[in-house]
């Protein structure tokens, strides 16, 4: 097997149409075009979607917006809120039987939102940097 007698696979390479050759070669005078209309002429082509005036399908049905699924069960929890709960160790069962998260929620996070004055420990939750701060000012403490 030489370099020079290399080929492409039968059928991988087709021939280009020639047009506007004359009669003999089938695609004379109008070049396969047709007779009239936009498609004969040159730089006559519609944008995708076009439906010839009418409204195209993507302005006709209505935007829907974008619910990320992590935001269904995860919550976030202010600092005043933590005020309430009767427990010494906030947990997220606790944050639920409380009435504080939805029932459904997996994670929490405590932010800084609001003042705290009780003692609390939180365990199992995340903790903004701002409401660490304030929860270890008061003596509290936070395990993760």
């Amino acid at each position: 097997m030489y370099l020079n007698s290399l080929k492409p696979a039968a059928g991988a390479k087709k021939t280009a149409k020639r047009v506007g050759r004359g009669i003999g070669s089938g695609f004379g005078k109008t070049c396969g075009r047709g007779h009239k209309g936009q498609r004969s002429r040159s730089g006559g082509y519609h944008k995708v979607g076009f439906e010839g005036g009418q409204m195209p399908l993507q302005r006709r049905l209505p935007k829907v917006g974008f619910v990320s699924p992590k935001e269904k069960t995860s919550a976030q929890v202010c600092l005043h809120e933590l005020q309430g709960i009767q427990q010494e160790i906030i947990t997220l069962e606790s944050l639920k039987a409380a009435n504080i998260i939805p029932q459904q929620t997996k994670r929490a996070k405590v932010i800084a939102s609001g003042k705290l004055t009780k003692l609390v420990k939180i365990q199992g939750l995340a903790v903004t940097k701002g409401a660490r701060v304030m929860i270890e000012s008061i003596g509290g403490t936070i395990e993760t």
